[in-house]
């Protein structure tokens, strides 16, 4: 598995001009599941994420995670991060899982996201969505499970 992850001030995804998630303080997560990726993956990326210490502490130091904080998540399925552009000019995604097995194993990561006490949005699975966010520092990270 791979996210790509922002810190944000706020951040909402529309689809077909409606909003379905939608976020304070906290992070976006663009999720991309890969062949043979499992929950144990999934499980070790949400514990990552939910204890990551990228939020600024009184001192100014990266010091607290967004739990500490009380932000929330919006996470949105993204099977272009496993999208491979070495050769050629259109990228093959040969290297993301099916949509049935990402679909599963995607809703399962927010799952267990939200079994951490986080608030947790999303996007929809499979739409043509709108991203809006207001990046917060900037802070982008990407993260992979250890399979990856």
């Amino acid at each position: 598995m791979r996210v790509v992850l922002q810190r944000c001030k706020m951040a909402k995804v529309t689809v077909a001009g409606e909003t379905v998630g939608s976020i304070g303080p906290g992070l976006m997560l663009l999720v991309g599941i890969t062949h043979g990726d499992t929950e144990k993956d999934a499980a070790y990326l949400a514990d990552k994420i939910a204890g990551l210490r990228i939020f600024e502490d009184e001192a100014g130091k990266m010091n607290l995670s967004v739990q500490d904080i009380g932000g929330a998540v919006l996470s949105v399925s993204q099977f272009t991060l496993y999208g491979d552009c070495r050769k050629g000019r259109r990228p093959n995604f040969m290297a993301a899982a099916r949509p049935e097995e990402a679909t599963l194993l995607y809703n399962r990561f927010n799952e267990l996201l939200a079994d951490t006490g986080l608030h947790v949005e999303t996007g929809q699975f499979g739409a043509d969505m709108d991203v809006e966010l207001t990046n917060w520092g900037p802070v982008t990270i990407i993260l992979e499970s250890p399979s990856s």
